[in-house]
């Protein structure tokens, strides 16, 4: 046990200046944290979230919830519609979100300190996918229904445009953070830089590269469903129009639908994410 008495508090207070703040640090954070509470419920007042209106809206949400049970499809025929439009989903979603990772990989090299080493050329790689992440998916999707009209066509550029500058950017940092060894063993043996990064950098950061594009796969699927409501295809364009006749049990058993399949990619995908990165530390290993 320690001394209590031959501790010089004082020279403790002056060498750690940040764990003594007392009683005044304290009403810093209180006044702060008072003053970001009054803001947030300032904001919502003037939203009218504690109007009568929330009261009411409500009330009605619960009655819209009756008449969307139980979910039903309509007929046969409504039902085959609804399972194409979700299949056309998961393929816009797929190709999209492939083809944003192929063309990511040579931009996240270029855009890779520890690869590219003009600098020129990473800072213009890098500000040209902060360009093309900045502009959000539904207005991708509408700039490509403007160039090749409505259809799931424009939904797979839409995500592959948007795509390319998160995993752009993913790439580049996975790629940045990778093991250097394996790069450096390849090139001391006269093999060259561009055979260190394909035998030596891509195969340690595959695993890594992989998990992303899963979990963005993942996430694309229920995107796509978003992006038929503005005509890019896919089941969200039965399911605006179900909402718009008022098919309420039609329109919660699409919903039921989409559910359902990102519930199960979700599920395949976690598998092969952890798959790959078991993989990755027996490798290591």
């Amino acid at each position: 046990m320690l001394d209590r008495s031959r501790i010089d508090l004082a020279a403790l207070r002056a060498r750690h200046p940040g764990h003594f703040g007392g009683a005044g640090r304290n009403r810093s954070v209180a006044i702060v944290f008072g003053g970001a509470l009054l803001l947030l419920l300032l904001g919502m007042a003037d939203l009218g979230f504690f109007g009568l209106n929330t009261l009411t809206g409500i009330g009605k949400l619960w009655d819209v919830t009756v008449l969307m049970l139980p979910p039903e499809p309509g007929s046969w025929a409504m039902f085959r519609l609804y399972l194409w439009g979700l299949i056309e989903t998961i393929a816009i979603a797929l190709l999209g979100t492939l083809v944003a990772a192929v063309l990511a990989v040579p931009l996240g090299l270029l855009a890779a300190r520890n690869v590219t080493t003009a600098r020129i050329v990473t800072f213009l790689t890098r500000r040209s996918l902060d360009t093309i992440r900045s502009v959000d998916i539904l207005i991708w999707a509408l700039i490509w229904i403007g160039v090749v009209g409505l259809g799931p066509f424009a939904g797979v550029l839409a995500f592959a445009t948007s795509d390319i500058g998160s995993f752009g950017k993913l790439f580049s940092e996975a790629i940045e953070a990778a093991d250097r060894k394996p790069v450096e063993g390849i090139v001391s043996t006269g093999g060259g830089r561009v055979l260190g990064v394909r035998f030596g950098l891509l195969p340690e950061v595959f695993p890594v590269l992989a998990s992303q594009v899963l979990y963005f796969f993942e996430s694309n699927v229920r995107w796509a469903s978003i992006l038929g409501v503005v005509g890019a295809g896919g089941i969200g364009l039965q399911l605006s129009e179900a909402i718009r006749t008022l098919e309420l049990r039609q329109a919660s058993f699409i919903i039921l639908m989409i559910l359902v399949t990102v519930a199960a990619i979700d599920l395949v995908s976690n598998q092969l994410r952890f798959a790959l990165i078991g993989k990755r530390g027996q490798a290591r290993t």
